[in-house]
């Protein structure tokens, strides 16, 4: 059994989802957000850090995964982005978490079928895959598509991996 942390992102609010693989089961662990309060750069940044932390010291995930940034509206906005996504990079390497990074578009692909799924897909489709009573929160629900992204992108090499194995020994 290991422990999936997924992280999206964002310089006001980064959400965060946890999911517990049992053979090929992806179970729902925990989800939410860390909303920052503070208005200077730097304490923003820390809060999201500290936050992370926190969460990685309750979880105790194995392993983690983060949404890559792709496109931005403008230059300040991309700028944030990738200082938030930074520092929590920092924190999953801090506690020594390995961190596999997926485009919006993979994200989507995994969890949806569709590239270009909308929000409400995506939470659709993480209450289903995860059997929740109600669908999470848009950003909790952003961060377990992060997570199931990497659950599913895992089980996909691993058998891809298997499979070159089998087909290698046989022509051995």
């Amino acid at each position: 059994m290991s422990i999936i942390l997924g992280i999206d992102p964002g310089s006001r609010i980064t959400g965060f989802g946890l999911i517990q693989v049992e053979g090929k089961t992806p179970n729902y662990v925990a989800s939410g957000c860390i909303r920052v309060k503070h208005t200077q750069t730097a304490d923003r940044l820390l809060e999201i850090a500290d936050g992370i932390g926190e969460v990685i010291e309750r979880y105790r995930p194995v392993e983690s995964a983060i949404e890559r940034i792709f496109m931005f509206y403008s230059a300040d906005s991309a700028l944030k982005l990738g200082q938030a996504r930074g520092v929590a990079m920092v924190a999953l390497a801090q506690q020594e978490l390995m961190v596999d990074e997926y485009t919006a578009k993979q994200i989507k692909q995994a969890v949806v079928g569709y590239g270009g799924a909308d929000k409400t897909q995506v939470q659709h489709m993480v209450k289903q895959l995860l059997n929740l009573s109600a669908v999470p929160q848009a950003d909790g629900a952003d961060a377990l598509a992060i997570a199931l992204c990497h659950c599913h992108t895992k089980q996909s090499l691993h058998q891809l991996t298997g499979i070159k194995k089998t087909v290698k020994r046989r022509w051995q």
